[in-house]
């Protein structure tokens, strides 16, 4: 389970972003991260539950690290004021669609699915997507989908009909997404809650036949 020690943390960054607090309070991010990857640890056992691809993966291969890159960012604080972490087959570099969960005071989530995948993987999607609409909506449309995540995350979509496919499709909600994600927002209470590994993995079971379609291109 998570600790409410790692929230602290987390809200204590926010308020001081900078290299020189960071290194004097070196301390509070080991415990916090090591924290997390207690809970990430105990996540992958949920998940691999239903989900072989995972089972086996060590929670260091999955979390992203709390360095920001600043090279191209207005935003120059050097650290993240989340941990997040992306399991999926091979871990969170690999290009697979899985599973995320983010913590942090502001808000915290967990989600599936693609997340910006490159080109020509975004135009094998779609392909499926329009050659296969009645698969596709029955995950989408389904009452468990709709009751935890509502409908797909709509954050980077296209203006216009996306090359190649008809202006009247009647997949092209679908087809003009750039990103095919689901969220399930919670809270900073309902993370702390001792089960929050378990209702996770409940929740996100929900969401293995969007990977499966995502995956078997």
């Amino acid at each position: 389970m998570l600790h409410k020690s790692t929230f602290d943390f987390l809200r204590k960054l926010k308020k001081n972003n900078n290299r020189e607090w960071f290194w004097a309070n070196k301390k509070l991010y080991d415990d916090a991260r090591y924290d997390f990857e207690v809970f990430i640890f105990e996540l992958i056992q949920k998940l691999a539950e239903f989900d072989e691809s995972v089972s086996g993966l060590e929670p260091k291969e999955c979390m992203f690290r709390i360095y920001k890159d600043v090279r191209f960012s207005k935003d120059k604080t050097p650290y993240k004021t989340n941990f997040g972490a992306a399991i999926n087959e091979g871990g969170r570099k690999m290009p697979y669609a899985g599973y995320y969960i983010h913590i942090s005071p502001a808000e915290c989530f967990i989600a599936s699915g693609l997340y910006m995948p490159p080109p020509d993987k975004l135009l094998l999607v779609r392909n499926k997507i329009a050659s296969k609409p009645n698969e596709f909506n029955k995950i989408v449309e389904n009452n468990e989908f709709k009751k935890y995540f509502g409908r797909l995350w709509d954050g980077d979509t296209l203006k216009t009909v996306p090359k190649g496919f008809e202006k009247d499709h009647p997949m092209l909600k679908y087809l003009k997404l750039k990103s095919f994600i689901a969220e399930h927002m919670t809270s900073e209470e309902k993370a702390l809650k001792k089960n929050y590994a378990d209702t996770s993995a409940k929740v996100l079971k929900v969401l293995k036949p969007l990977n499966n379609f995502l995956n078997n291109l």
